[in-house]
């Protein structure tokens, strides 16, 4: 979409590669390392994704790799019945089948057991 709307390739490549900064993480590491270094992570990733952006722009420019169509079309998605429906049913019905487990052999017990603190040994 953002090939058909007129982005140049280099925007579309920074867009994928935004990906890589990710706010939650970011803000783990500002838990455990402050913020200076959480700061200093996220000017990395920005100033590594749009380097990299600007060289993949220039480099399938110069060697004339940029396609110069845009007619991606976009397809309505639709509900069909393939044996991907029928992986996804099957695993769903698994997943329960795991959770209903866990909650009948004491899982959530287990958890809060695991949340204090080990007893001292002596």
């Amino acid at each position: 979409m953002l090939w058909n709307g007129g982005i140049s390739f280099g925007g579309v490549i920074a867009f994928i590669f935004a990906d890589l900064i990710v706010l939650p993480i970011l803000d783990i590491y500002r838990k455990y390392y402050g913020l200076k270094m959480a700061a200093f992570l996220l000017v990395t990733f920005y100033v590594a994704m749009a380097a990299a952006a600007f060289v993949v722009e220039v480099a399938f420019d110069a060697l004339g790799l940029i396609p110069q169509a845009r007619n991606a079309r976009v397809v309505e998605a639709s509900f069909t019945w393939n044996y991907t429906t029928w992986l996804n049913i099957g695993f769903l019905a698994l997943a329960a089948l795991l959770v209903w487990r866990f909650m009948r052999t004491g899982g959530p017990q287990m958890l809060r057991m695991m949340n204090r603190p080990a007893p001292k040994r002596t």
